[in-house]
């Protein structure tokens, strides 16, 4: 994709009194930038709806993105599905965005709702050639993609969405358009964008979903860098390094830890300023250098960012709280969530003798862990992470 790279999201919620969602996404990042992104939908609800959509899903996935012709995917899927005994048959739509080399993009789609393409604020139609395999009609488009277009995908669970109560004969595909468009249009990542279509459904659904509902959204976008300082190095000698290293990468940078702060801010021939208003009781405030985008407190920061990414790679509880509150927590991962598409992490190993007091709950070791579980939320979100450790 070059310049361009895509940023996923997506959400499930299962139908009403269901264990287990019969809707599954599947992401395929290929090395050279290539992705292969699945929303199927199994047969009914439940158990056997969720066997039929994660097996759809995975081996559509695997075989397109190794370069296998749709026709091919579609006899092995029918030759490997299990068969539903009171149907007598196996059955799973599926909607497939796969994003190639040279921008271009091919969509393959099977008796799911069409995907709704966002462009410069307006949703537009594409081309689409009408092909028949195995006796299913199959929906395929190729097309060049822009800088800031939306693919919305979704289950059949969201033009149910309604049916009987807010409207008639569900919410028209034209409709949800015109909500996503809305959304498109505030900058939201891919994530909160199916987060709130499909939160929207089940308000609809009076919070009594009456199908599995999905939605993966792809949101086409620049590459953004970001760079984020946590800890002091381990030597000494090596600050000035570490501080050189950080300060020439592009991008905008981020500095956790009072410690880390004092270094980077004598290193720039700059002060630090203190913010003493606590605008929320769980995260110290932040601080300010001139020349840096973000300064705040270290550890208790940190985990609450994490606590918002590994949430927001699941259900996305906590999106309203990051998104609009002013604090330190909320301010990274804003930054690191909605810009960020590349981010370099560069972490001091010194040791914070107040950190190995044995009556705390932190210590070296677990400072380490903080770093590996952010880095695993943010590749979880798509993003290219690259670390390095002084």
């Amino acid at each position: 994709m070059n310049e361009l790279c895509a940023e996923i999201g997506w959400k499930s919620i299962n139908h009403f009194g269901e264990q287990l969602c019969g809707d599954h996404v599947e992401v395929i990042e290929k090395p050279d930038g290539r992705s292969v992104i699945v929303l199927a939908d199994g047969l009914g609800s439940g158990v056997k709806a969720s066997i039929l959509s994660t097996l759809t899903s995975k081996i559509i996935s695997t075989m397109i993105a190794e370069g296998l012709p749709i026709e091919e995917c579609v006899e092995t899927i029918a030759d490997t599905l299990p068969v539903d005994k009171l149907r007598g048959v196996a059955y799973s739509t599926f909607t497939i965005i796969n994003l190639k080399k040279d921008n271009m993009a091919e969509l393959i789609q099977y008796d799911n709702p069409h995907i709704i393409l966002i462009r410069n604020g307006d949703t537009v139609s594409y081309p689409e050639t009408e092909l028949n395999i195995g006796g299913k009609k199959i929906y395929n488009s190729v097309l060049q993609i822009r800088e800031n277009d939306v693919f919305v995908s979704m289950s059949d669970g969201c033009p149910h969405a309604g049916i009987g109560s807010a409207f008639n004969f569900g919410w028209k595909h034209e409709d949800i358009a015109k909500y996503m468009e809305g959304l498109v249009s505030v900058g939201y990542t891919a994530k909160t964008l199916s987060t709130m279509l499909v939160d929207e459904c089940n308000r609809l659904y009076g919070e009594k979903p009456g199908d599995d509902t999905s939605s993966c959204v792809v949101k086409i976008r620049r590459r953004v860098p970001m760079n984020i300082l946590f800890g002091p190095p381990s030597n000494r000698d090596d600050c000035d390094r570490m501080m050189s290293l950080f300060f020439s990468k592009s991008g905008k940078h981020i500095i956790c830890g009072g410690t880390t702060s004092s270094i980077a801010a004598k290193w720039l021939g700059k002060t630090v300023k203190t913010n003493l208003v606590f605008t929320s009781k769980d995260v110290p405030p932040t601080a300010e250098i001139e020349g840096v985008d973000l300064v705040t407190e270290g550890v208790i920061t940190i985990s609450k960012v994490i606590e918002y990414a590994e949430d927001h790679i699941n259900e996305n509880l906590l999106y309203e709280e990051w998104e609009y509150y002013n604090n330190g927590a909320a301010e990274i991962s804003r930054m690191l969530f909605e810009e960020a598409t590349d981010i370099n992490f560069f972490v001091g190993r010194a040791v914070n003798p107040a950190h190995q007091n044995a009556e705390l709950p932190l210590n070296f070791s677990m400072k380490m862990q903080l770093v590996q579980r952010l880095n695993e939320s943010l590749k979880a979100m798509g993003k290219r992470i690259k670390i390095s450790y002084f």
